[in-house]
């Protein structure tokens, strides 16, 4: 009964479409709409259907992925097609990533379309470019306080400049990744100052309460996200005369996904920078999009089915464009965002493994992996068509996000960890040698997350500063373990820029009035170009870094089994310091790869024999696929170098 009112809704829309919509040439929109209309106006009805407008909005929904599809350029279209044939082609080992600023790398957008033969050097075939939407001077939180959806930031570029550089980048098969900042706006922008000016409508578009009432209700439940320098979740505007919700700073107005035209909005401007060349779209604080009074207002179900429809609206106007969840949540919770069919994600296709990096991290400040394995035994098991986003290190801070219950069977007390880790990071442990800087420290609490750049973290400034070349030799050794872990681990891995060439601090920030206060821009570099072509001078530091992730980002590319398909199996041994996972082949044993790394400073040794399968070799004489070398292997032990790590397979 109800798919027939599903259905007959459908017709009267399609029967309504406006004259200008209807004579388009819409075969393929209309065919993805009827095989995706009833889970959409199922999720639409879920979410707004005891709105007096529900149809009215319904039509609006469906005029507007009509509108984009007809903008959509053929170029996209024919990418649509060939993509729906290959459901799993993001999947593929081939892909490998890197995050930058367009300032930071190249000045702007045309300086990074000048520099794709650097990406290419290195090997890297996915790019995501930092948000470049316009947003106000100062009160910009990195890009993340938008001013204007549609327009970019003239200090990245224009419009023009950014869909030079997507033909450019899809001539040389480089996915081009893209913000948009979906929980939030700058106050600065047109629906904001309309709601300033006492536009109900607008007002509508976000939270807003004449008194406290409300406000006080919701700040019962809702942690602080920046107590620092953003304590609380409400903000009074003066000249609204109203308490505005703000959960990040006190310029990002919250959006109000409870009604209808601001998903409808959001949903064309992800179209919108879908149809100016973003394969990927990265969507930004998804864990916050519904509030509820008495929950901590993040991970609440309605936030999941708002994504459901974003992604079947989606795949109707603009099939070949995937999702990243931008969720950094606990594990059992970040999983929920791929969606919760058994093997298709209904949600994002993508989402970040936060959790796999701070555990990295912590095996680094540690020298062993014993939280490292625990923690990977709670990670929950992917969807088929869904991966993981893999990374070292993001523009963002290290959070030690841990589950407590880890921590113990680690055989570590949870508040002492955490703190010896913050002491570790900034070094003011004992025999540290890290330069990081706390963010987001909570009095209340004396929580704190890590800023500061992957060589600085791990040791290279000092050592470069002390000129100790033994210390240099360990900070690029644990920078290649680090890399060898994301680019082995299943998923897409994700390089941070400036860490294919050691970029250290960045003190520069503190010189200027709008950064100074946030710790984060000391890892968010200018790119010297200066040093980066010491990248081809042999016996530098920039030489030994980039020419060793240029090797491993090429072996890679080559082995099939590193493509992401639940294809990995943690395997556990009396080593603390060793982390060992099996990457398999279900068609070929021959093919399965044996990954082993070595937190520890000195050599340690594995046995065996007690690994399945790898004690007595079927096929052939273990190898080391990224050094190309045979191993050290005495009486059926193998030997790991300090700091060193082992991509194993059978060599024929």
């Amino acid at each position: 009964m109800y798919e027939q009112v599903s259905h007959s809704l459908l017709n009267d829309i399609l029967n309504r479409l406006e004259t200008d919509i209807s004579k388009q040439d819409l075969r393929h929109f209309y065919t993805r709409l009827g095989a995706n209309f009833y889970a959409i106006h199922s999720l639409f009805q879920r979410l707004y259907g005891d709105r007096a407008d529900f149809e009215d909005q319904a039509q609006r929904l469906v005029e507007t992925m009509a509108r984009q599809y007809i903008k959509r350029p053929k170029k996209l279209r024919q990418l649509d097609i060939e993509r729906e044939k290959d459901h799993n082609w993001f999947l593929h080992q081939k892909w490998v990533g890197m995050a930058l600023y367009s300032q930071g790398f190249a000045g702007d957008l045309k300086g990074v379309r000048e520099h794709l033969g650097y990406f290419q050097e290195l090997g890297v075939n996915l790019v995501h470019i930092m948000p470049i939407m316009r947003c106000p001077e100062g009160r910009s939180d990195g890009g993340y306080a938008v001013s204007d959806f549609r327009q970019i930031d003239e200090r990245a570029g224009s419009l023009q400049d950014l869909r030079k550089l997507a033909m450019d980048m899809g001539e040389r098969e480089i996915l081009l990744v893209l913000d948009v900042v979906v929980n939030h706006t700058s106050d600065e922008h047109e629906w904001a100052q309309r709601a300033r000016a006492g536009d109900p409508v607008y007002q509508n578009y976000y939270y807003t309460f004449k008194t406290r009432n409300v406000p006080d209700m919701f700040e019962q439940s809702m942690p602080e996200i920046f107590p620092e320098t953003s304590p609380g979740n409400f903000t009074w505007d003066e000249e609204m005369q109203r308490w505005v919700m703000t959960v990040f700073n006190d310029y990002q107005w919250d959006l109000n996904y409870s009604n209808p035209a601001v998903f409808i909005e959001m949903l064309d401007i992800l179209l919108y920078w879908a149809n100016q060349g973003a394969d990927i779209l990265r969507l930004d604080a998804v864990a916050f999009l519904w509030k509820k009074i008495g929950s901590i207002c993040q991970n609440e179900r309605e936030a999941h089915l708002i994504l459901q429809l974003m992604k079947d609206c989606c795949q109707v106007t603009a099939p070949g464009v995937v999702f990243i969840a931008e969720a950094i949540v606990a594990p059992v919770e970040v999983i929920k965002y791929f969606g919760e069919d058994a093997v298709i994600a209904k949600e994002c296709e993508i989402a970040y493994n936060a959790t796999f990096m701070a555990l990295l991290w912590d095996a680094v400040a540690t020298k062993n992996a014993r939280l490292l394995n625990q923690g990977i035994k709670s990670l929950p098991v992917k969807l088929e068509r869904a991966t993981w986003l893999n990374y070292v290190r993001c523009h963002d801070d290290i959070g030690l996000g841990f589950d407590d219950r880890d921590i113990v069977l680690a055989g570590y007390d949870p508040p002492s960890h955490r703190k010896f880790l913050i002491d570790y990071y900034t070094g003011q442990f004992n025999h540290s040698h890290a330069r990081g800087l706390p963010f987001g420290h909570n009095e209340k609490t004396g929580d704190a997350r890590i800023s500061g750049s992957l060589a600085s973290l791990v040791g290279l400034q000092y050592a470069l500063e002390s000129g100790d070349a033994d210390a240099i030799a360990d900070a690029i050794k644990i920078i290649l373990l680090l890399h060898s872990m994301i680019l082995a681990f299943g998923g897409i891995p994700l390089l941070y820029y400036g860490d294919e060439i050691g970029t250290l601090n960045d003190d520069s920030y503190m010189n200027d009035p709008h950064k100074a206060g946030d710790t984060r821009w000391v890892h968010r570099p200018t790119i010297d170009w200066d040093k980066a072509a010491r990248r081809n001078a042999s016996g530098t530091v920039e030489y030994e870094i980039f020419s060793a992730l240029k090797r491993m980002i090429a072996v890679r590319k080559e082995i099939a089994t590193f493509a992401d398909f639940n294809n990995r199996e943690l395997i556990e041994v009396e080593n603390p310091h060793l982390f060992i996972f099996e990457r398999y082949n279900l068609n070929k044993q021959s093919e399965n790869v044996l990954v082993v790394a070595n937190f520890d400073s000195k050599p340690q040794s594995l046995k065996l024999e007690d690994i399945a399968h790898w004690s007595e070799p079927q096929y052939g004489q273990l190898i080391d696929l990224y050094s190309g070398q045979y191993p050290d292997i005495f009486n059926n032990t193998l030997v790991v170098p300090g700091f060193g790590f082992y991509w194993l397979s059978e060599m024929l």
